[in-house]
């Protein structure tokens, strides 16, 4: 059972993640997903790779799935920086993670509660238990930060 102490860790690693996102011309959003004693780390990369499907959580499930050797993730907790998107929560519930936990809410695309909730939706096959907010602060300064500093430059 996660703690609130391991959530707010977890979520401070998410964002260290971040930053290494922005640095390489990235939308600064990092996760961590936790299985059993398994810790893997991922970040936005979708600039990098020049692949629209490289949102961090979608690495991070890619990757479980690879070093798991398994998709099914049931015991899984999601930590990422920013609510996800209809793609992420989609794939998450897909994989029947446990638990997501995220900083900020994303009030243009999220699908955790937002604009539309994928992660809860009766008519699926599996639901998410949601843990909102932590960090949220922090979180959504990093990606205010960065959408202000992309405006100045007129960066796309």
């Amino acid at each position: 059972m996660q703690t609130v102490e391991s959530d707010v860790g977890y979520i401070r690693r998410a964002l260290q993640l971040a930053a290494e996102a922005e640095a390489n011309g990235d939308v600064p959003i990092g996760a961590v997903l936790v299985s059993n004693d398994v810790v893997i780390e991922t970040k936005n990369e979708k600039e990098l790779r020049g692949d629209a499907t490289a949102h961090a959580e979608m690495l991070a499930l890619q990757r479980a799935a690879s070093e798991l050797q398994m998709w099914r993730l049931p015991g899984a907790t999601m930590y990422v920086t920013k609510e996800p998107c209809v793609m992420c929560a989609g794939a998450m519930v897909a994989a029947r993670i446990k638990r997501l936990v995220y900083g900020c809410k994303d009030p243009k695309g999220g699908a955790a509660g937002s604009v539309v909730d994928i992660v809860h939706n009766p008519e699926l096959n599996h639901r998410i238990d949601v843990t909102a907010g932590v960090l949220e602060e922090e979180t959504a300064a990093q990606l205010q930060a960065f959408f202000r500093k992309r405006r100045k430059t007129g960066a796309p």
